[in-house]
């Protein structure tokens, strides 16, 4: 993939996991599959570490919402994680695709984490408020408008921090995930759709060029965009 292709983004390339009529098994393989790539590649421990725990306060229930949570498996980190440094924390994980829904509430459960679907603006209409807002790999699915209604939605769930990570595009992260993914996932659609979504994700001033007025874009190592919007007194990294 040439630096010329990878030049601006392909938001006409579909992911395959996307699609209603995809495998099912495939897709299940691939909800499955995440637990292990997204360990390796979304940096959410750091995330977590420089971020989201600087946020969570002791003594009280924190709350924390996880838009479009796919298989689970990132809100299950996060939960482990807080339990873990002695933090209570009530997580609600949403995704309005059923079959999502469906694959995530049959895995063990977790105490604390609640699985719905439903899109951030059924919460906004229900009145929902959380600490915490935070997505995975999300941004880069979603037309201009979808992305701005996101961002206000998190504005008015989150009351002290919200962060979007996604991929950053550019020609290594894409050979990367090319060869270290090219001998394995071959039952799931880990290696297609996670070539496309590298195609489709922004740039670092991408994003900053579509992030609204309170909203910042931090560069993490290795090819990660974190999008994120503080209220007053809550730390940076």
């Amino acid at each position: 993939m040439s630096r010329f292709v990878l030049s601006s983004r392909a938001t006409d390339a579909r992911e395959i996991m996307d699609d209603p009529g995809c495998d099912p098994r495939a897709l299940e393989r691939t909800y499955h599959h995440f637990r292990v790539v997204n360990r390796v590649v979304a940096g959410w421990r750091s995330t977590y570490r420089h971020l989201l725990r600087p946020a969570f306060v002791r003594g009280r229930e924190n709350t924390l919402l996880d838009i479009g949570s796919g298989g689970g498996d990132v809100p299950r980190l996060l939960a482990a994680w807080a339990a873990r440094d002695g933090f209570r924390l009530r997580i609600t994980a949403i995704d309005p695709d059923p079959r999502a829904q469906a694959y995530a509430s049959v895995q063990p459960p977790v105490p604390g984490l609640t699985f719905r679907a439903a899109l951030s603006g059924d919460l906004v209409t229900e009145g929902a408020r959380f600490d915490l807002v935070t997505s995975n790999h999300v941004l880069h699915h979603l037309s201009p408008a979808e992305l701005a209604a996101l961002l206000a939605d998190s504005e008015r769930l989150s009351a002290r921090l919200a962060v979007h990570s996604d991929i950053e595009r550019s020609p290594l992260a894409y050979a990367a995930f090319s060869m270290g993914t090219w001998p394995f996932f071959r039952d799931s659609f880990i290696r297609a759709d996670g070539l496309t979504s590298i195609r489709r994700s922004f740039t670092g001033p991408e994003l900053r060029a579509v992030a609204p007025a309170g909203w910042t874009v931090e560069n993490r190592f290795p090819f990660r965009n974190l999008l994120v919007h503080r209220a007053p007194g809550v730390p940076r990294a």
